[in-house]
């Protein structure tokens, strides 16, 4: 992006502040919906900064522009700041994030503006908490971007349609039943759902409104016996509208969802997930109305993956190995030719092979390519102004990282595999076994049914640990069926907290994906999709019932890449089992070239 613009839109900004009396502004990278991946309409971070990231707040004040992010895009942003005038403030434990910095900064009657809309509620309670033991005022109800952000795109009119029927094991009528048995639990007459794959889920439609993610933009407010869902009618075919109606669920207008929440009246109680909903989505509710405040029903019943849901995981699993077998082939064949190929050419061979099986539908998240020192960049991505070549000096060699995926009809897949380019040396090994030692062992854990998510990640890097070695990034997200690519309750990662909201239940699906990242040389990280499975047991124990991870991805690990020393007796048998499964799901599916490839990287070490 040009810097100069970035500089005029910042100083624009600081007029437009100081002509609302306001000391500072916070733009999150957030929409109504608290969304990962956001439509272009929301995208103001980015417009302000230039930083591509999907993680970020940026804070201006009249002498200050700072963006607060995380290490998996450090030096990216720093990249992408620099000659901004906006400061990179690296989030890490012990370092003050934006809300520590303009506590601190601002003083007794100062004001911050933060838009309403794009701020959850569970985020205002931060800010306010700090700010009113220093007198800062917090303002909500202004847009200030809209006087300086003339050109700002529309919102998304993508049409919604169906998932299609035969890979549905629940009506829409069935899961609202559901989410209305979780509402009475909790002692609610009425739920807000603002997190579109909720919505996504419970309505069986999908949508385009998002990249990367089959959503469209909504909010669903139901009670005992009404659910409406508020989404842009002209979004809408009869078809669909005569599938809501036949499901108990009516349509509104997308812009009605304040109106509606401001009918509700003392004698209502309405349940909402505080990180999931919106403040400015409650600007019209009653002060005197009271709330439920902890996570949707909607979100454990859609993290719990049906046998059949699973089955049809399984099966787009066995398309995505097909197809990466396809392209490993013709990848390493151009290569073996002298051809000149880029991170670009990966990506966009990867859609094409992809594209190629039943019940594709799009990426599901841009796909990561990284030679070399970009691989130690977890979040890289390679754009047409900048991208690498996968070249290697004579006698050198190098690393290249693929985290790739693709949302099927049938199921959302999420693949990491690192491939050697020229010759690949003894550290080279000696890193990708380390890693592979970490993957294996979350693999084969043995845990206890409903322990918290986070507890497991220890088990994954115990390997890298005893190394005296690590990675920035959690082990594993939860995996959507035919929806958001992170997904949760659950989250395999020692820094997040442990509320029972994020316990292990059969039928979850998460990645198992440990990394290593040398800044500046190479980065590794091996990930697969597992589904939690209960333990066979010969008899019933005192301990209770202990689950276990059932691999679900089918692509061979690069055996090349392996240091077999390193690895002890019980990590070679499970990589040999594991290839052995991926010939036999595989073999029937490729031929020639491919059949070829898959015969050779799936070989007993």
């Amino acid at each position: 992006m040009n810097k100069q613009a970035i500089h005029e839109r910042i100083a624009n900004l600081r007029s437009t502040l100081a002509a609302q009396d306001l000391t500072a502004i916070i733009v999150p990278s957030a929409d109504p919906h608290l969304s990962e991946y956001l439509p272009e309409y929301w995208q103001a971070r980015l417009w302000l900064s230039g930083f591509t990231g999907s993680v970020g707040t940026l804070v201006v004040t009249a002498d200050f522009a700072g963006l607060w992010t995380d290490s998996r895009y450090w030096v990216h942003a720093a990249d992408q700041l620099e000659g901004t005038g906006i400061t990179l403030e690296k989030l890490a434990p012990g370092q003050p994030n934006h809300i520590d910095w303009l506590a601190e900064h601002l003083q007794e009657g100062d004001s911050v503006a933060v838009d309403g809309n794009v701020l959850s509620i569970a985020e205002q309670d931060r800010l306010l908490n700090a700010f009113d033991a220093n007198d800062i005022t917090l303002i909500t109800e202004r847009d200030v971007l809209t006087e300086i952000w003339t050109d700002r795109p529309a919102l998304p009119a993508a049409k919604l349609y169906a998932h299609d029927e035969q890979f549905l094991a629940q009506s829409a009528t069935s899961k609202l039943a559901a989410v209305r048995e979780g509402m009475a639990e909790a002692g609610a007459t009425h739920h807000l759902l603002s997190s579109l794959d909720d919505i996504a889920w419970l309505t069986n439609l999908r949508g385009a409104d998002v990249d990367y993610n089959p959503v469209f933009l909504s909010h669903m407010l139901i009670d005992a016996d009404k659910a409406t869902l508020f989404v842009d009618i002209n979004k809408v075919n009869e078809d669909i509208a005569q599938s809501l109606k036949d499901s108990g669920i009516t349509l509104a207008d997308y812009s009605a969802a304040q109106e509606a929440l401001s009918a509700l009246t003392p004698d209502d109680l309405l349940l909402l997930d505080p990180s999931k909903v919106a403040v400015g989505t409650l600007s019209k509710m009653a002060d005197d109305v009271g709330f439920i405040e902890q996570m949707a029903p909607s979100t454990l019943l859609k993290s719990v993956k049906s046998d059949a849901d699973i089955d049809h995981v399984r099966e787009a699993m066995r398309q995505d190995g097909a197809a990466l077998a396809e392209f490993f082939a013709t990848f390493e064949q151009r290569l073996a030719n002298g051809e000149r190929l880029s991170e670009l050419d990966v990506d966009s061979m990867l859609i094409d092979v992809r594209s190629r099986q039943p019940h594709y539908v799009s990426p599901s998240f841009p796909t990561i390519a990284g030679f070399n020192e970009n691989g130690a960049l977890p979040h890289y991505r390679a754009t047409p102004e900048k991208f690498s070549y996968l070249d290697v000096a004579e006698g050198k060699g190098g690393l290249l990282l693929i985290d790739s995926g693709a949302q099927y009809q049938n199921g959302t897949t999420d693949i990491t595999r690192v491939v050697g380019i020229g010759q690949v040396t003894a550290e080279h090994k000696r890193d990708f076994t380390i890693v592979l030692k970490a993957h294996i062992a979350l693999a084969r854990a043995h845990f206890p049914d409903g322990i918290a998510s986070p507890l497991i990640d220890a088990i994954c890097r115990a390997p890298l640990w005893q190394a005296q070695m690590d990675y920035g990034h959690g082990t594993g997200h939860g995996v959507g069926y035919f929806l958001n690519v992170h997904e949760g309750p659950q989250v395999i990662a020692y820094s997040a907290s442990t509320p029972k909201e994020r316990a292990m239940k059969v039928g979850m699906i998460s990645s198992n994906e440990p990394g290593l990242y040398r800044e500046g040389k190479w980065g590794i990280r091996i990930e697969n999709l597992v589904v939690n499975t209960p333990v066979a047991k010969p008899t019933e124990t005192e301990f209770g019932d202990f689950l276990n991870f059932e691999t679900i991805t089918y692509c061979p690990i690069d055996t090349r890449l392996i240091e077999p020393s390193l690895l002890d007796q019980t990590e070679i048998n499970w990589l040999n089992d594991y290839h052995s499964q991926v010939f036999a799901e595989l073999k029937d599916r490729v031929e020639g070239a491919a059949l070829e490839w898959l015969t050779e990287r799936t070989k007993a070490i």
